[in-house]
């Protein structure tokens, strides 16, 4: 185009990038996601796993794949479902 100088600048929304809407977790599947709820799940807020399903507003987390860390006790279960609406900040694990 005449008569300027222009920059073009190509952004993503990175590795880690916050998941807000419905549609974010239905392109994840699969993916490793860290989340907090607003009310608490099994005692908890904080969660680490896998996306294993998300279905009429509900996620399903395998959170045998969370970092050593963050995976729940022997007896605890494995899979967890929370309401999306119970979501208050979640975004997806980088894994390199």
């Amino acid at each position: 185009m005449p008569g300027g100088t222009y920059v073009l600048e190509v952004s993503s929304p990175g590795l880690d990038r916050k998941l807000s809407r419905a549609s974010d977790y239905e392109t994840i599947h699969g993916s490793r996601v860290k989340l907090m709820t607003r009310e608490p799940v099994n005692g908890n807020r904080h969660f680490e796993g896998r996306l294993d399903s998300f279905r009429e507003g509900r996620l399903t987390l395998d959170l045998s794949a969370a970092r050593r860390k963050h995976r729940p006790a022997a007896d605890a279960p494995q899979k967890l479902e929370i309401e999306l609406a119970n979501v208050e900040k979640a975004n997806i694990v980088p894994e390199i």
